[in-house]
């Protein structure tokens, strides 16, 4: 009998992943143990399937798409943006399933799942873990606030507490759908993305009129929606109260609470290999400073100051990185230095997100569902024309 190479190799990547999300989550580590011998061993396996099939093809593009995603995956070590245990995860995962497996085929709607994209794929494993990491990087973080940051919470919730600011802002954005659709109503056709631009350019006007004339405004509108289809419009509200609220929730557990609780004060002499920086340290002019502002602050600065080219100037000579392979034992030792010299007290350290929980995230995706960029394509292909 011979057995069914593509699946079995399916079969032991999911649960290679699952071992490997359950390392990650709890020491922080891919161990090379689990990622080595899934490399030689996809090999192997992708040989004998070769063998079976008589096409030696199928070897030959095994190691070279296994060989590709280990160079992609070593220049985005290189640069920072991933650690050495994604690296040797994802070509594992390459080595075991080169080609789509197709392990089920089922139809939505009549749309044919899983939807696969044209080039090959590890890249939609890549795509779609990188993608997935965004659901799990709201879990993550919620999961620390309550464990261990619960001060956090009143953060967290504050767009909750803010419900009179989010009613106004529904009404706002109702009256603005209601003029939007008593526009476009008189159009010969109907342009999804022209009512959508309409909609918040008239959400920005309304927004910005005294409070006076807005009230009178909003509330004539309202009344107006209300009257034409009063089911429709109590349900619309309604859903877009809950959904402001959520959103705002939603950008606070990303943004402020997501930089308070993946990030702690350490002192040098509790600094150990592999933690990393929340920030660039840099020396200037015999001087030690940090660079903590985000990419997005940075921006802002350099067109307040009509100065873009800001952006590129050098800032001195950088000392310690927010690379994802974190600091090193040289680092370490440089570190205690400065603050022998009394040039640095303490560092911010970055609670490392687990990547290996994304993977297996992907790869399910990849596998069930297919590739999200290919879907998302066709999703606004169908909204746009």
């Amino acid at each position: 009998m011979i057995p069914d190479i593509p699946l079995l190799c399916t079969m032991i990547a999911i649960i290679a992943c699952i071992y490997a999300s359950y390392t990650d989550l709890k020491s922080g580590i891919i161990q090379n143990k689990l990622t080595f011998p899934l490399i030689g061993l996809g090999i192997v396996f992708n040989g004998i399937y070769a063998f079976i099939a008589g096409n030696i093809w199928l070897l030959i593009y095994a190691v070279i798409f296994t060989a590709g995603i280990f160079v992609l995956g070593y220049a985005l070590w290189k640069i920072g943006a991933w650690a050495g245990g994604d690296v040797k995860l994802f070509t594992a995962l390459a080595a075991l399933i080169p080609f789509y497996p197709a392990l089920v085929n089922y139809s939505i709607l009549g749309i044919e799942f899983p939807i696969s994209a044209s080039y090959i794929f590890p890249l939609t494993l890549i795509i779609n873990s990188i993608l997935a990491i965004l659901p799990f990087l709201f879990i993550f973080t919620f999961y620390i606030v309550i464990r261990k940051k619960r001060y956090l919470l009143d953060d967290l919730i504050a767009p909750a507490k803010e419900y009179r600011k989010n009613i106004v802002l529904t009404l706002v954005i109702t009256s603005a759908v209601t003029l939007t659709f008593m526009v476009t109503s008189y159009l010969p056709f109907q342009i999804i993305i022209l009512s959508l631009v309409l909609i918040y350019i008239l959400t920005a006007v309304i927004s910005k009129l005294p409070s006076r004339i807005k009230a009178v405004i909003v509330s004539v509108l309202t009344i107006f929606a209300l009257y034409n289809n009063l089911i429709l419009a109590l349900g619309s509200i309604t859903t877009l109260f809950i959904s402001i609220t959520v959103i705002g929730i939603i950008i606070r557990l990303l943004t402020s609470v997501n930089k308070k609780a993946l990030q702690d004060d350490y002192r040098i002499d509790d600094l150990k290999e592999g933690m990393i920086s929340v920030y660039n340290i840099y020396e200037k002019d015999e001087k030690i400073y940090v660079d903590d502002r985000s990419f997005f602050a940075k921006i802002r600065e350099s067109i307040k100051k009509n100065n873009i080219s800001s952006l590129s100037e050098p800032k001195g000579k950088l000392l310690i990185s927010t690379m994802a392979a974190g600091i090193s034992k040289k680092d370490i030792e440089l570190l205690n230095k400065l603050h022998d010299e009394n040039k640095i007290k303490e560092i911010k350290i970055k609670k490392g997100v687990p990547f290996a929980p994304s993977i297996l995230i992907g790869l399910l995706i990849s596998l069930f569902i297919g590739d999200l960029a290919v879907i998302l394509q066709k999703v606004l292909y169908l909204l746009f024309t």
